[in-house]
């Protein structure tokens, strides 16, 4: 069924979500689940449903301990919303997704999106320490806490994360907050070829220096920020001794602070995005390796990557969809709207079957974002 001829609701807390879900579970009709649906190229195509739900009305702040480095927010809160929030008293969720302007906070989640720091922070997983779900059974399901160190039932939240809202639907979510470092300084070291930016990628990595972020963009990508050839990029903040150090570490790099930094990391994070804006049949393969075979994992593709260069992930983005993938390891993230015939998950391995019964268990009928999980739940 075509979106406009949805029924669409738009629960304001989680007792409503639940309500709603249970609802179109008791009826048997199948629904899409999204918040602010920012993402709608990225994993599989949802097949048609009968019902739209929106968690984007879905944005309170039920509890906020800023000596405890903790926060809990409904999952429709803008990500945006968040950060500044945190910002004013300078902490931060440090995940850096793309879409950050308009993304909710759920939808990050449910996509499991990071970005650049990464390689110090982790990904959404380290960052959870509670979540409450609302099943299409009606029912609301607590996982985790408000403590750091309370894990009691809190690998049944983290099943949420990239379930593309498969499995059942986000309404609150529990982070442990990190303080905004005090000093920052970015590092820009430009080679000529792959192979000798990755050797100083990994000479850092084997040095006393211990990087927030460590990305590695390509000449097309590089381009796309003003910039030319292969360019390493090296994150770092804290105190100003330990930013000094870098510099005195990495002489010849040119170093960004303020404004032009944050304007750097700008252009990583939102670079898928910006590209899938410009190209409607292009998409965002995600190829994730060992350390010392993440040269391998883009040798030969002819348009931009951006890679974590320290976590062993590379995007390669493509004008259009590329007809074959191969590997345990790669999965097309993003694509075009029309993605018939197109295998974006190819190998999913031995662990398939138990997502397919967890799949059955939260979701027996089968009616929540089908597809939605590259095509294969």
């Amino acid at each position: 069924m075509s979106s406009s001829m949805q029924d669409l609701k738009q629960p304001e807390s989680a007792a409503e979500l639940a309500s709603a879900l249970g609802t179109a579970g008791a009826a048997g009709r199948s629904v899409e689940l999204g918040g602010r649906f920012t993402k709608t190229r990225w994993g599989g195509p949802i097949g048609p449903s009968d019902v739209r739900i929106s968690t984007a009305r879905m944005t309170r702040v039920l509890q906020y301990e800023p000596r405890d480095l903790t926060i809990s927010v409904e999952a429709g809160m803008p990500y945006a919303e968040l950060t500044a929030l945190l910002a004013a008293n300078r902490q931060m969720v440090p995940l850096d997704p793309p879409y950050a302007a308009n993304a909710t906070v759920g939808g990050v989640l449910a996509a499991n999106q990071s970005g650049p720091r990464r390689r110090l922070f982790g990904t959404a997983r380290d960052l959870l320490i509670g979540v409450q779900f609302a099943t299409m059974a009606g029912k609301l399901v607590q996982a985790g806490g408000m403590v750091v160190k309370n894990v009691a039932g809190l690998d049944m939240g983290k099943l949420m994360i990239g379930s593309w809202g498969t499995l059942a639907a986000l309404a609150t979510v529990n982070f442990k907050l990190i303080p905004q470092d005090k000093a920052r300084r970015t590092f820009l070291q430009t080679y000529d070829s792959a192979q000798d930016a990755l050797a100083e990628r990994s000479r850092i990595l084997q040095s006393v220096l211990q990087p927030a972020a460590v990305d590695l963009l390509s000449p097309g990508a590089s381009a796309r920020l003003g910039r030319q050839g292969w360019v390493l990029a090296v994150g770092t903040g804290g105190s100003q001794a330990l930013v000094d150090r870098y510099s005195r570490e990495l002489p010849k790099a040119e170093a960004l602070e303020g404004e032009a930094e944050r304007a750097f990391w700008h252009g990583v994070e939102s670079f898928a995005e910006g590209w899938l804006a410009e190209h409607a049949g292009g998409a965002v393969v995600r190829a994730s390796t060992a350390l010392q075979d993440l040269g391998a994992a883009f040798a030969g593709h002819d348009g931009p990557v951006v890679a974590r260069a320290a976590n062993g992930v590379a995007y390669l983005f493509h004008t259009a969809a590329p007809g074959n993938l191969a590997g345990a390891n790669v999965v097309m993230e993003a694509g075009p709207t029309d993605r018939n015939g197109l295998t974006q998950w190819p190998e999913p391995g031995s662990g398939f079957a138990v997502m397919e019964k967890i799949k059955h268990m939260l979701d027996p009928g089968n009616l929540l974002n089908k597809g939605r999980l590259y095509g294969r739940i």
